[in-house]
């Protein structure tokens, strides 16, 4: 098994952090990146099996996908144990969904916030979004009930909120400690802590929460 992700891939640590949980053994291939040119040119393999030509890609034998919830939902047929998708239906549905907002309906305002720190609406958009994600994981430890690809999602698209300037704020404080159980767990601090010491290598600063991750 092979995984094509980036340096600098939220949607690819998502997959590698979920290949860890689970301990797949796998290839992991980080495709160039320079900061002044991105992923150009792009790496070969990536375009000839992802129309949009990005990471990550999934590579086992002559199965080849991309798109990380795609690719998620491969590796928990093909290792159901530990799961990461909640046991009971109605829980299930919800995290799913939950993963799905956090790539539909939070990222696209950092992703506004990349290219302009001013970006009307995109701050108000984020803080919206933690509002509702303070009330969904409630009293729970976990965003769906159990540790779930949800998790995963939110924390690699929330640690680039940060980032760009949208942090959680004195109205999230469970949100805030969530997000350490979840750096806690060694599949996050590896590859979020690598994220994290590549960023440092090209002298970008780090916030507090992820700088401890990456020492």
């Amino acid at each position: 098994m092979k995984l094509f992700s980036g340096p600098l891939s939220m949607f690819g640590a998502k997959v590698e952090i979920a290949a860890r949980e689970k301990g797949l053994d796998f290839e992991l291939v980080m495709v160039p990146f320079e900061m002044k040119t991105l992923y150009e040119p792009k790496h070969p393999e990536v375009s000839r099996i992802n129309p949009k030509r990005q990471v990550p890609v999934l590579v086992e034998g002559d199965l080849e996908l991309f798109d990380s919830t795609q690719i998620f939902e491969y590796l928990e047929t093909l290792k159901p144990e530990p799961p990461l998708w909640p046991a009971d239906i109605r829980e299930r549905a919800r995290a799913r969904l939950l993963e799905h907002k956090s790539d539909e309906v939070y990222f696209p305002h950092i992703v506004r916030l990349m290219g302009n720190p001013e970006a009307a609406g995109a701050h108000d958009g984020a803080a919206r979004f933690y509002d509702e994600m303070e009330r969904t994981l409630g009293s729970r430890e976990w965003l769906a009930g159990d540790y779930s690809y949800a998790d995963i999602a939110f924390y690699m698209a929330q640690l680039f909120g940060d980032r760009m300037g949208a942090p959680m704020g004195e109205a999230h404080p469970r949100l805030q400690k969530w997000r350490e159980r979840m750096g806690a767990r060694p599949p996050v601090r590896q590859v979020a802590g690598a994220m994290g010491r590549y960023l440092l290598s090209i002298g970008r600063k780090l916030p507090d929460f992820m700088a401890r991750l990456s020492a």
